[in-house]
């Protein structure tokens, strides 16, 4: 058995103004979110054998503001193929994760990260947390998904459950919709 925790990259800032969308800090929300989700991973018991996310500015800062408030740093393998990558691009990365990882964060984008969600887990058996993610996987939220294979080459669509789906405004109504 393997997991997958997929973390969507935090809240950017769109009126920081860099020329070029892969250098989107997060703003002061993000960072807030991001650490919180953090302290929710810890108190879940969330452990990463191997982090690989995008190496995107914001989600960089994403995974910074993440351990700062998960209270442990893992050193992230950066994967340039996640950034805004398609769900087959995702599929490889994926395929490609070591073996010896039990336990994967993933960290990147959307719409990328909600449609592998999708894709991974069957619709007759994702029940009410697969349609919540149908509706929007939103910045700063954790997906976890377990997938019953010995090797990560092994997955496949369709075989995934999602175990647990949380976004920052299930923990804090001021990080909903419509906050700054």
């Amino acid at each position: 058995m393997k997991r997958l925790i997929l973390l969507r990259h935090a809240k950017s800032d769109w009126d920081d103004p860099v020329a070029r969308d892969f250098d989107r800090p997060l703003n002061r929300r993000g960072e807030k979110a991001a650490v919180l989700m953090g302290q929710f991973a810890r108190s879940k018991g969330m452990r990463f054998d191997f982090v690989v996310a995008s190496p995107a500015v914001r989600v960089v800062e994403t995974l910074d503001s993440f351990f700062t408030g998960y209270g442990e740093t893992i050193d992230p393998h950066w994967d340039r193929r996640i950034y805004l990558a398609s769900t087959a691009t995702l599929f490889d990365v994926i395929r490609d994760l070591p073996d010896s990882a039990g336990s994967v964060l993933m960290s990147g984008h959307n719409p990328g990260l909600e449609e592998l969600i999708l894709e991974l887990v069957p619709e007759d058996g994702g029940g009410p947390l697969r349609e919540d993610v149908e509706v929007k996987f939103p910045t700063a939220s954790i997906a976890v998904l377990d997938l019953p294979v010995d090797h990560w080459s092994e997955v496949r669509s369709g075989s995934a459950q999602l175990a647990s789906f949380t976004r920052p405004r299930d923990l804090d109504p001021a990080l909903g919709p419509g906050s700054r």
